[in-house]
C-alpha cells in the first residue's frame, strides 16, 4: 500500500466517525461497557395492585408486553401516582459510574400519554432523571424534545447512558444519538421500562420490550 493509499483510508476512516459521531449512522454505543447477568429476579413488575400480574404483563419468546388502562388503580394502595406496568431493574441500583440500558422497544399504534422508560432518582422536587414519554406517534425527552418520531409498531433499539458524577444523560436511537444532556442529579438511580400513565393518557397503553441489558462502563 503506497502512501497515498494509506492517507486516502485515513481520511475515509475520519469521515466515517465524524458522520456517525454527529448522527449520521448508527454507533456503537456499548463499547467499552460489560453487560451485567440478568434473570427473572432481577425483573420486578410493578402493576395495578388490584389486578393479577398476568392480566397486565406477558412474556412470550423473549418478548415482554407490559399494558395498562387509564382507569386502574396505582401499583400499592398507598401510591398517589397514575397507573402503570413498568419493569422495575432490581439489583442494579446505582449510584456512582456510567451506566447503560440497552433494548429493544415496540409500541403499538394509539398509545399516547405515556412514559415507556425512565431513570428513577434525582434531587427534589423531581423523581426522575430521565423519562422518554409517547405522545401521538412521537417519543420526546421529558415533553420536549421529540428524539423520534413516527414510532409506532416497528421494532427500535434503545440505549440510554447515564454518566453520574459528569450529570449527564444520552439517548441513542437505533444507534443514533437524538439527546444529550444534562441529568437532574440524586444520589440513587435505577432504569424502569414499560407503560407509565401521564397527562393527556390514551386508555390503552401498552410497550413490548426484548433483548434486555443493563450495562455498566469499565
Amino acid at each position: 500500500m503506497n502512501s497515498r493509499t494509506c492517507l486516502v483510508t485515513y481520511i475515509s476512516f475520519v469521515f466515517l466517525f465524524l458522520y456517525k459521531a454527529m448522527g449520521g449512522g448508527p454507533m456503537n454505543t456499548t463499547s467499552g461497557f460489560v453487560a451485567q447477568p440478568l434473570d427473572q429476579s432481577n425483573f420486578h413488575i410493578q402493576k395495578p395492585y388490584n389486578v393479577p400480574l398476568k392480566q397486565r404483563y406477558n412474556l412470550s419468546n423473549g418478548v415482554h408486553k407490559l399494558w395498562v388502562l387509564k382507569t386502574d388503580k396505582p401499583h400499592s394502595k398507598n401510591s398517589k401516582t397514575l397507573p402503570r406496568t413498568e419493569i422495575r431493574f432490581q439489583g442494579y441500583d446505582y449510584s456512582s459510574g456510567v451506566w447503560q440500558f440497552d433494548a429493544y422497544g415496540y409500541v403499538p399504534h394509539g398509545t399516547s400519554g405515556v412514559c415507556i422508560m425512565q431513570i428513577f432518582g434525582s434531587k427534589p422536587p423531581s423523581a426522575t432523571t430521565t423519562m422518554l414519554r409517547v405522545d401521538h406517534n412521537k417519543l420526546a425527552y421529558y415533553r420536549y424534545p421529540v428524539i423520534f418520531s413516527n414510532i409506532y409498531d416497528k421494532w427500535f433499539r434503545l440505549n440510554v447512558i447515564h454518566d453520574v458524577e459528569g450529570n449527564n444523560v444520552q439517548v441513542y436511537i437505533d444507534g443514533v444519538l437524538k439527546y444529550d444532556g444534562p441529568g437532574r442529579g440524586g444520589r440513587s438511580h435505577y432504569f424502569k421500562c414499560g407503560v407509565y400513565s401521564q397527562q393527556d393518557a390514551s386508555f390503552h397503553m401498552e410497550s413490548r420490550w426484548k433483548d434486555i441489558k443493563i450495562l455498566k462502563k469499565t
